[in-house]
């Protein structure tokens, strides 16, 4: 008897030929090269270094397109980005010792928000791993060991014919739910020496479904059916596995009003007659939640943005979707489903009743009122208006980056996504520095559209380096900069605390005139030019600066009532 799984399919005589005759000039670095264009990659990020030569000179034997950012941290935010954009792994080319460690803080927001990164790292030459010669350049004592508490998974390779599967899989790990950043290593003589090997074609690396225990969605099912008063707060994981659309299918039949997250931005229509928006450091939408007899939580491990600083305590039954274990029933007791949000709303679809509540949307338009009240009373108008101002600039279909500032803690609440997996931001681990170099990703995963980035002045000085790739690739991204002259969240949060900030004032430059100095155009605005001068940017092709010098303000802390 012939088993499928026996099968194995016989090479062509003209592969055979060319398996036999490798073309000549080949090193260890054309093997990874090889085996990335043939799991389907067309882009990889990074910086060369002295031990990963031999990768980077393989690049130019590839058709791979390379984009080189200034700062290994950057990169990885390049990278991140355009994982999300494209839901593909995106490669990224890093050095030993510090270029490797230096890519720490982007692979941890990778990590958190769920972004397939491939990160591929030299290594001392094979000699000097596990405790063998020392004292190599860039020598860590055990560099993998560095990576091994932020990332999915960890690869060392010691031979050249380890390379071809360890990427394979390691890409495997970064595309199967939930998605995330996965690291592999390769010593510098491994990548230099020459090869024989045959180039290496098509790589299966077909990630894992993650489907859901029918046993359990039996049961999510009939609980949903039966709920007086269900609710649901999506999360990133409903973005990640593409099911905005299945999310919106169930929260029509079940009537049931939709929070999403920060993380989960854009996963249902902000005007929908079931839409809470995103105002989740809200009392009242707190409220409304802990009063579902029934919560569904889809990819979200209802952290402390997402729980409203822990202050959220639900009174009926929670159901969870998430795909990482970990986060399963780790901030409140569940029902958990250990699935992909996809898989799993499908199958919650199959066999939920359809509820009829003609007064869930009275309910949601009530919640969204008391939050308008609330702000208004707050007199803050200009941040409004300068969010407002943004959004009618900003192209429905076009991707935003936003890093640690004012005005993206706004926007986590009140910016209006205008779909599924156009506005992300730093939000999951909360390191500095995102928006741009992010922005830059994307721009490069889909030149078509242009793409907005928005920094502080603070988080700008972690990426200003980053003027000359946006340059160098001609890259439509749009850099707002809000320059408040600090840290101004920081500033807020320490005078709140101890009634006067310490190390938040910056001395900054004249980052018009800085933009300029790279080639790059920009336009010093004011909150009433915001719109004209930020439309006009994002309509011209290549990069471009906007800077806006404004003190804006949070809301008040919303958890305290």
């Amino acid at each position: 008897m012939t088993h499928d799984h026996d099968l194995v399919l016989r090479p062509t005589p003209a592969q055979t030929e060319a398996a036999l005759n490798p073309p000549p000039g080949r090193n260890g670095g054309d093997l990874v090269v090889e085996t990335l264009t043939g799991l389907g990659a067309t882009t990889v990020f990074g910086l060369p270094g002295q031990h990963a030569l031999g990768m980077f000179d393989a690049l130019r034997r590839s058709d791979l397109r390379y984009v080189g950012l200034r700062v290994e941290n950057n990169a990885g935010f390049a990278a991140d980005a355009y994982g999300r954009v494209t839901g593909e792994a995106a490669p990224l080319l890093l050095s030993t010792g510090p270029g490797a460690l230096t890519s720490l803080a982007a692979l941890q927001e990778a990590a958190a928000a769920s972004a397939p990164v491939l990160a591929i790292s030299s290594q001392v030459p094979t000699a000097g791993l596990g405790g063998g010669r020392h004292g190599y350049l860039h020598e860590l004592p055990d560099q993998a060991a560095s990576f091994r508490g932020v990332v999915k998974s960890v690869h060392t390779v010691r031979t050249q014919s380890q390379i071809p599967s360890a990427i394979a899989a390691a890409w495997k790990s970064a595309l199967t739910a939930p998605h995330g950043p996965v690291w592999v290593e390769i010593p510098q003589d491994v990548l230099l020496a020459g090869t024989s090997l045959p180039v290496v074609t098509a790589m299966d690396a077909t990630p894992d479904e993650l489907a859901p225990r029918p046993e359990l969605t039996a049961v999510a099912a009939e609980s949903l059916s039966r709920a007086e008063r269900p609710a649901v707060i999506a999360g990133g994981g409903v973005v990640r596995a593409d099911a905005s659309g299945k999310l919106l299918a169930l929260a029509e039949r079940l009537n049931a009003p939709v929070v999403t997250t920060f993380g989960g931005k854009g996963a249902f229509p902000w005007e929908h007659p079931l839409s809470l928006q995103s105002w989740l450091e809200d009392r009242h939408t707190t409220d409304f939640l802990e009063d579902a007899d029934v919560l569904l939580v889809v990819g979200s491990g209802l952290g402390e943005l997402s729980s409203n600083y822990h202050t959220f305590k639900p009174r009926g039954r929670v159901i969870q979707i998430e795909a990482d274990l970990g986060k399963l029933e780790s901030n409140h007791p569940a029902l958990g489903i250990h699935a992909d949000a996809r898989l799993a709303l499908q199958a919650l679809l199959e066999t939920v009743a359809e509820r009829t509540d003609t007064g869930a949307p009275d309910r949601v338009r009530e919640v969204l009122g008391k939050v308008r009240e609330r702000i208004a009373a707050q007199e803050l108008t200009l941040e409004q208006d300068v969010l407002a101002a943004v959004r009618r600039a900003l192209p429905a279909d076009s991707p935003s980056f936003w890093d640690m500032t004012i005005l993206a803690y706004w926007a986590w609440s009140a910016f209006d996504a205008q779909g599924p997996n156009t506005m992300h931001s730093a939000q999951g681990a909360g390191g500095l520095g995102y928006g741009f170099p992010a922005a830059l990703g994307a721009a490069a995963a889909d030149p078509t559209r242009p793409v907005l980035a928005v920094s502080g002045d603070g988080g700008a000085l972690y990426s200003i380096a980053e003027l000359a790739t946006a340059r160098q690739y001609d890259l439509n991204v749009t850099w707002l900069i809000v320059d408040d002259g600090g840290y101004g969240i920081l500033r807020e949060y320490m005078t709140d605390a101890f009634g006067q900030a310490t190390a938040t004032e910056l001395t900054r430059p004249d980052y018009v005139a800085l933009a300029e100095s790279f080639g790059v155009p920009a336009v010093r605005t004011t909150p009433e030019t915001l719109e004209t001068d930020l439309a006009k940017a994002l309509s011209a092709p290549g990069p471009s600066v906007v800077v806006l010098p404004a003190v804006l303000h949070m809301f008040a802390p919303t958890h305290l009532g």
